[in-house]
This record gives C-alpha cells, sequence and structure tokens, in this order.
C-alpha cells in the first residue's frame, strides 16, 4: 500500500500512528525523507485531525490521502460524513483491526462495517497483491468526474499487512499514467472562482445533495468496471466485484471478504477432490453492493453460509443482511446460514471451513446465527 501511495505520489499525505496500520505511514514518511515523493506529509495530534488535514488539502485542490486502523477510524467517524459528504475524491488504506473495549489490535472487520454506510466506496482485499492493485484502482474510480466520492482500501491487520508476500509491482511511469493527472473542477483555492465548502444546508436542498451522493455511488459501479478493464489490460490481473471460485455447478457455496477467501479456496479444492461440488463467492466491492451479481452467481445453489468477521449486535451481522436483502427477490432461491468467526483476530483454520461445508451439505444449523471457533 505505501508502495501505491509513492508510485501515486500525492500532494498531500496526514496520518497518525496506530497498530497494525502504521508501517503504511512509516514506510511512506520514508520515501519522503528520501526525496522519493514530492509530498507535504503532515504529522498530527490523532486521526480526527488527520482527516480533517485530509479534507482540506483535497477541498482546495490537492490529490490526498491518509491511512489509519480500528479506533483510528472511529475516531475519525465525524470527518468520514464530511469527506464524503463533500464529494472528495480522498484514499485511505485501512488494516482492518477489531475495535475496543476490551484493547484488541488483531483483526476482525467491525472497524470498516460500522461505516458502510457513510457514503464511501469500500473494497477489500485478499491479499498483498490485491492490497496494492485496489490502491490504484481505488484512486482512479474516486476522482473519475462521474463518481467524485472517497474510497476505503481494506487489508487484514496482521494476517495481510504483516506477512511477507511476493507482489508484482508496476513500472513508475505505467502507475503514472494510469492514474492521470488530478484536475478538480472547484478548487477552493481557485480565486477566479470562489466556492464555499461545507456551508450550512438546511432542508432547502440537504435532501437532494445526498440524493447526488447515492448516485454517485451508483454511477460507480459503472467506472468501478471501466478502470477494472483498464487495469487488467495493464496488467493481466484480472478484477470485477465479486470472484466465483468454482461456484458454476456448486450445490454448497461460502460467502466471505479478504484473507479468509485464501484458506477457503484451499479448502474447495481439497472437496472437489473429494467430488464435492463446492465454491467460493468473494465479495470485494463491499459498497457500492454487488447485489445483482450475488443473487445470481448463487441463485442455483442448496445453501449458502455467510462468512462474517463482524458482529451487529442485536442483529445478522453485517454481510449477512446485505446478502440476504440481495436474495429477496429471487423466486427461488438457497437456503442462508449466517457464521460470525475471527473475531479479535481469531484463527480460522482449513477444518473449520470444511466443518462449513460439511454443516451446508448436512443442513446441519441449530441457531439463526452460527459460530466458528468460539469456546462455550
Amino acid at each position: 500500500m505505501a508502495v501505491a501511495m509513492r508510485q501515486i505520489n500525492p500532494e498531500v499525505v496526514a496520518a497518525y500512528p496506530i497498530t497494525p496500520q502504521t508501517p503504511i505511514i512509516e514506510t511512506f514518511a520514508q520515501f519522503a525523507a528520501d526525496g522519493k515523493v514530492d509530498t507535504e506529509l503532515i504529522n498530527v495530534e490523532s486521526e480526527h485531525s488527520a482527516l480533517s488535514a485530509v479534507v482540506g488539502a483535497s477541498a482546495a485542490g490537492a490529490r490526498a490521502m491518509t491511512a489509519t486502523s480500528s479506533q483510528g477510524l472511529a475516531l475519525m467517524a465525524e470527518v468520514v460524513y464530511i469527506a464524503s459528504g463533500s464529494r472528495l475524491p480522498i484514499v485511505m488504506a485501512i488494516s482492518n483491526r477489531a475495535l475496543s473495549a476490551p484493547i484488541n489490535i488483531h483483526c476482525d472487520h467491525t472497524d470498516s462495517m460500522f461505516l458502510r454506510d457513510a457514503g464511501w466506496i469500500q473494497i477489500y482485499s485478499e491479499d498483498a497483491q490485491e492490497a496494492y492493485d485496489n490502491m490504484l484502482i481505488a484512486l482512479k474510480v474516486a476522482e473519475n468526474k462521474d463518481v467524485l466520492t472517497p474510497a476505503m482500501v481494506m487489508q487484514d491487520g496482521f494476517i495481510t499487512s504483516h506477512s511477507v508476500q511476493n507482489v508484482k509491482i508496476l513500472d513508475d511511469e505505467a502507475v503514472k499514467k494510469f492514474v492521470g493527472k488530478y484536475n478538480p473542477d472547484y478548487p477552493l483555492l481557485d480565486i477566479k472562482k470562489p466556492i464555499s465548502v461545507g456551508p450550512l444546508d438546511l432542508f432547502d436542498y440537504f435532501f437532494e445533495h445526498k440524493y447526488q451522493q447515492a448516485e454517485a455511488l451508483e454511477n460507480s459501479k459503472k467506472i468501478i468496471r471501466q478502470v477494472d478493464k483498464e487495469f487488467y489490460n495493464l496488467t493481466g490481473r484480472k478484477y470485477d466485484f465479486i470472484e466465483k471460485y468454482k461456484t458454476n455447478d456448486a450445490d454448497y457455496i461460502i460467502i466471505a471478504l479478504s484473507s479468509t477467501c485464501g484458506t477457503a479456496k484451499m479448502v474447495v479444492d481439497k472437496l472437489r477432490e473429494e467430488g464435492k461440488k463446492v465454491g467460493l463467492l468473494k465479495v470485494r466491492i463491499f459498497r457500492p453492493f454487488p447485489n445483482k451479481e450475488i443473487a445470481k452467481a448463487v441463485s442455483k445453489a442448496k445453501s449458502v453460509a455467510v462468512l462474517d468477521r463482524s458482529t451487529s449486535f442485536g442483529n445478522f451481522s453485517p454481510v449477512f443482511t446485505e446478502v440476504r436483502s440481495a436474495l429477496y427477490n429471487l423466486d427461488k432461491k438457497p437456503k442462508l446460514y449466517n457464521y460470525i468467526y475471527g473475531i479479535g483476530g481469531r484463527n480460522i483454520g482449513l477444518d473449520d471451513i470444511e466443518k462449513a461445508y460439511n454443516d451446508l451439505e448436512k443442513n446441519k444449523f441449530s441457531n439463526d446465527i452460527n459460530y466458528i471457533g468460539l469456546r462455550k
């Protein structure tokens, strides 16, 4: 992610350290110290200030970025809504981490999920390669004039952020050409075209402005596909809203996000060798949510398990709720089951995922919400 930021060469980066995001900005700060970027790097006193500084820079017309995790994102929450409501194409790298209390520094998706309706594009990465690629793609999508919406790019804290993996890095010039130059239409510092940013907006126009945000996210679907195609032509790496892994003839499908998908693919391969028709559906773009694509991908399955690395206290978990809504209008739909796993970084292994497939096959569920790896 830091290398992607170096190649993008934003004019402003403001950040505050928080585990497990810190290495992203540490690495980028070293690039700045070594003169490898032209970025104004701002060390601020909190994450709230970090995103506030980035909002100011973006409003002024600069290409601006930041990164955070967990409580840092929670502290930013007020400004997260300001960034999207102001239609500022900021890109923020997130290393997913559990929210306190109790204090926990390991991975789950509660931090980004609690801001899933904040008007940001949300992209989840399976591995380090996707984390790098998604940063470049997110910037080009966010800055498109038909979108102008900020984007979060997620990777699993420690599981991805602190693992060693081979990553194919593009040539600097190729990235520069791919992302292009940012030319805002209404920069705050253009004194020939004075504007207001963040003015009072009561019942006269507020509703319409929120509608425009909704339309921008809807527009982003077309732009995401367009940019994904451009990226494929450049790299040969193909991305979409979802990844269907052996789902075409699958009777039993697991839906998951991020690094868990790599583990699940190994289980799918093993069970396929045993003659079982199983598959994996990976959700890469969570906002805007790919309702139609998911419904089509799982419509012929007998049953589907949604694996959530986050909870929604008092209701089903976030991804399950979205998937169930996506399937609602299907005349014939698979049985759908909710699994919660990996909270606070608890490991999910091959055996755990294989058990989930076996449960689907045997229709072995006693509760509305089921848990993987929970000690009772």
